[in-house]
């Protein structure tokens, strides 16, 4: 079984899902919604789950991103870059660079059909 080892240590990990964690209440406190109320916006069957995500614990599924999305009042683009920073460093690191320098760089990509 694959067991999605990004080389970090544990401690680093849990660094990153916590700044993630407060990244998503940053935005949920901008917009003046309760736990609850972004539940409810999200589709999330407990308001716990909110807790939990914010605490670094959790991810959001991402058949829900554009629902988040909507709910934070962040283009979806924002949301998936900033999760994948939290969560998927060395995927974000080789998409975007260590610090997301090549963001606006779509040219980088080559389209294969």
């Amino acid at each position: 079984m694959y067991m999605h080892n990004q080389k970090t240590s544990e401690a680093d990990v849990q660094a990153l899902r916590r700044a993630g964690g407060q990244w998503l209440k940053a935005l949920r406190n901008k917009r003046n919604l309760s736990q609850r109320e972004l539940a409810t916006a999200v589709g999330a069957e407990y308001y716990t789950f909110i807790s939990q995500l914010e605490n670094g614990r959790g991810r959001i599924p991402p058949d829900r991103y554009n629902q988040w999305a909507e709910a934070l009042g962040v283009p979806v683009w924002t949301l998936v870059f900033n999760i994948m920073r939290f969560y998927d460093p060395v995927t974000f690191e080789i998409l975007f660079g260590k610090d997301g320098e090549y963001a606006n760089q779509a040219e980088r990509f080559e389209i294969l059909s």
